[in-house]
């Protein structure tokens, strides 16, 4: 199956999924080699695949552990300039559906995956208010495990 990541013009669109794997207060977040950065556990849906399908197998596939959906908890539409070789400085339209995760009692996470230039990826667990930029940045102020509703949020790096 392939990823769903649409040319449209001289941008992309992207459809993608991410974690939140939340513990004593901190987030699980991802990292590389080559960025300054950290970001959500997750990644494309791939053609076929439900959202909720793509986060699980994502999961797994980024910590080594099958983790189960609790709810779906934001959608953010987001555009931004790309910093990955296949897509450097290209606009990019992405909708992202981030779903807060039932993290297990012995959770454990091991990162075996790389980016598409192949750099490590690594994990880190982070306070939402860590000195280091997050994405997505409302995950800084609008997490709350107890709130049932759906945000939606959007981002717009354009202006």
């Amino acid at each position: 199956m392939q990823d769903i990541c649409i040319p449209c013009g001289d941008g992309l669109v992207n459809i993608r999924v991410g974690a939140i794997i939340y513990r004593d207060g901190k987030l699980l977040m991802v990292g590389n080699e080559r960025a300054d950065y950290l970001y959500s556990v997750g990644g494309r849906i791939k053609f076929g695949e439900t959202a909720e399908e793509a986060i699980i197998r994502e999961v797994l596939e980024e910590t080594g552990v099958k983790m189960e959906v609790d709810r779906l908890g934001f959608v953010h539409e987001n555009y931004f300039y790309g910093d990955a070789p296949s897509n450097l400085g290209k606009l990019i339209y992405e909708i992202s559906f981030f779903f807060y995760m039932n993290v297990p009692e012995d959770f454990s996470p091991v990162s075996m995956s790389f980016t598409e230039d192949h750099s490590r990826e690594h994990l880190r667990w982070v306070s939402p208010h860590a000195e280091i930029t997050l994405y997505p940045s409302f995950f800084r102020t609008e997490l709350d495990p107890n709130c049932k509703s759906v945000r939606h949020f959007v981002t717009d790096e354009r202006h």
